[in-house]
């Protein structure tokens, strides 16, 4: 079959498209309306990704039909407590968007990720209008709660993931199963703890022994360069992390043994899942805007494998029979 093919909107800064390129998916293009996250996506993979700078509203999936997974982190506030919880009132809620382009591309698969509060009983009926729309465009759908720290991420980070796909190819999808307990905090940054010679960081890292709480990016006009509100601050505090902003480098080697650090951003995109080479375009705020909203790339990867192997499985692609690449651009 060759490699399956992905159109990923709301990409943000890479998280879920690393994730499913990880899982065996190449993407024919990735869409973003924010210009610093557009950035992080050309500095990472500017040869690999067609990169369009769009609002979703405005974006046309139908030459894209045929592409073998449509992919996206659409919007949370509507559905987070900071958002008010709106919903469909909120004009930030793109599921709309979102299924207008499955009905334009036909993919065989759809994954799309959200706040666990989409989870909640008050939106059963929204939900439900969800998978009877995509019901009716031919799929089936399921949601299920993945918490990022079963896969390998030292984070407590629960996402509300669907996904759909045709039935042929739906019967072979098995959710994935918890891969064990994740890497402390201690274990996954003690090197970078270290890196300025602190002598205090075997100490902290040793102390450093559980995972850490949601990191909250924030929006463009609410947020900030801290790890979160008042109770995630206090659980970073009990893993030895001052979360109330950012450090711009790693303790000093003359740092008391005592020091309560502060996370850099390479320190948080460990946090997040990113490998170490992953790099961020812009300003401190911005760039920890891009990380602290990502989807996990190791939770994507392992969502995005068991769609892979259930498309493989079934031994199709789109009902188009297209290869899964854009017709025209």
């Amino acid at each position: 079959m060759g490699q399956l093919t992905c159109l990923e909107i709301c990409a943000g800064a890479g998280g879920q498209s690393l994730g499913l390129e990880q899982a065996g998916f190449s993407h024919a293009a990735t869409v973003e309306i924010d210009p610093d996250a557009c950035e992080t996506l050309r500095l990472n993979r500017q040869h690999a990704w067609k990169v369009i700078e769009a609002d979703v509203h405005h974006f046309d999936g139908r030459p894209y039909r045929g592409i073998d997974l449509l992919a996206g982190g659409v919007p949370c506030p509507p559905f987070s407590v900071a958002g008010r919880q709106l919903g469909p009132d909120d004009e930030r809620d793109l599921f709309p968007q979102a299924l207008r382009l499955v009905r334009e591309s036909q993919p065989t698969a759809v994954m799309l990720e959200n706040v666990p509060g989409l989870s909640q009983a008050r939106f059963a009926g929204y939900r439900e209008q969800v998978l009877s729309q995509l019901g009716d465009l031919g799929y089936e759908a399921d949601w299920q709660v993945l918490n990022a720290c079963e896969f390998g991420v030292p984070q407590s980070r629960p996402r509300f993931i669907l996904v759909a796909m045709r039935p042929e190819a739906f019967r072979h999808f098995e959710w994935p199963s918890a891969i064990g307990a994740p890497p402390t905090i201690g274990e996954t940054l003690h090197d970078l703890m270290a890196a300025g010679g602190w002598t205090g960081a075997d100490a902290w890292a040793r102390n450093a022994n559980g995972v850490g709480p949601t990191l909250v990016g924030g929006s463009r006009k609410h947020g900030g360069p801290d790890l979160g509100p008042t109770r995630a601050r206090e659980a970073w505090r009990k893993l030895g992390v001052d979360g109330r902003g950012l450090a711009d480098a790693p303790p000093a080697a003359d740092a008391p043994a005592g020091h309560l650090p502060r996370l850099t951003l390479p320190m948080a995109a460990a946090v997040q899942g990113f490998p170490r080479d992953w790099r961020f375009y812009g300003r401190k705020t911005a760039a920890y805007r891009q990380i602290g909203n990502a989807f996990p790339p190791p939770v994507a990867r392992v969502a995005g494998t068991r769609i892979r192997l259930a498309i493989q499985a079934a031994g199709q692609r789109a009902s188009t029979g297209a290869p899964g690449l854009p017709r025209a651009v």
